[in-house]
């Protein structure tokens, strides 16, 4: 194909292409372990890449010896270490979603008013059932996630895959239902499941009022890039956990926009 000479360089069109999906690939892989577990863990083989480089300079044959059997079975190792990633990834592509946020992209840019519409649709019921949560002092573990992963949620939750609303979260939540133990789970404008088991926290330095559920917020928001809205049962006050962190004593106002900015 015809492109560009630059004396040194030859640029065609498919190179341009070529940079351009990578970049592309690039860009969504990121999207998906941003704000994971999975960061910290490309983190840690880096460092031993660069660790592995730095022993065979200096001519650490045992050192070295050891990384090269590590560094052996890296591929294996990298399928293992990330299959939840890839397999979200692959699903990911299955179910359209460049499409869906290319066109929400598109929307924002030519100042389409429809997402914001769609935004308010789906996320003031959901302020609204908080509000009436904190007054009676209900209980309420709420999880939003960007992807709904099956094989991480459907084991320990029962299906409802229906349309937000404030009545269907308070009686979820209700002392009585037989579904108020456990997280919702909301995803693609969806409540997707109810009653959700979910990891706790490893960490120990939390303060000790902090129940199960937060405990369980905090946790499912480390291992993933989900974000939890935590109604506690005891004082009505509204917590937000994400990346593992967890703000205290939010306003209603600031639920809006975390979860405006979040999803």
């Amino acid at each position: 194909m015809k492109g560009f000479d630059f004396d040194f360089l030859t640029i065609t069109v498919t190179d341009v292409v070529d940079i351009l999906f990578v970049a592309f690939l690039i860009y969504y892989t990121y999207n998906l372990i941003k704000n994971t577990l999975a960061v910290n863990l490309l983190l840690g083989m880096f460092i031993i890449l660069i660790l592995w480089f730095v022993v065979d300079a200096l001519n650490m044959r045992l050192l070295s010896t050891i990384i090269n059997k590590f560094m052996s079975v890296g591929i294996i190792a990298l399928i293992v270490i990330f299959q939840p990633e890839i397999r979200r990834f692959l699903l990911l592509i299955g179910k359209n979603t460049f499409l869906q946020k290319n066109k929400a992209w598109w929307g924002y840019l030519f100042g389409s008013k429809d997402i914001e519409r769609d935004n308010l649709v789906r996320i003031k019921p959901i302020i609204d059932a908080c509000k009436s949560m904190k007054k009676s002092r209900t209980g309420a573990l709420i999880v939003f996630v960007k992807f709904y992963d099956d094989q991480l949620f459907a084991n320990s939750c029962e299906l409802i895959d229906s349309k937000i609303s404030k009545r269907l979260l308070e009686s979820i939540f209700q002392k009585y239902s037989p579904l108020h133990d456990g997280a919702v789970v909301i995803a693609e404008n969806k409540i997707k499941s109810a009653s959700c088991i979910l990891p706790l926290t490893d960490n120990d330095k939390l303060p000790p009022q902090f129940g199960l559920r937060h405990r369980a917020g905090i946790g499912v928001s480390e291992t993933t890039d989900a974000v939890a809205v935590i109604v506690s049962e005891e004082t009505g006050e509204i917590a937000y956990a994400k990346q593992g962190r967890v703000r205290m004593n939010v306003s209603f106002g600031e639920l809006e926009k975390l979860l405006n900015k979040d999803f």
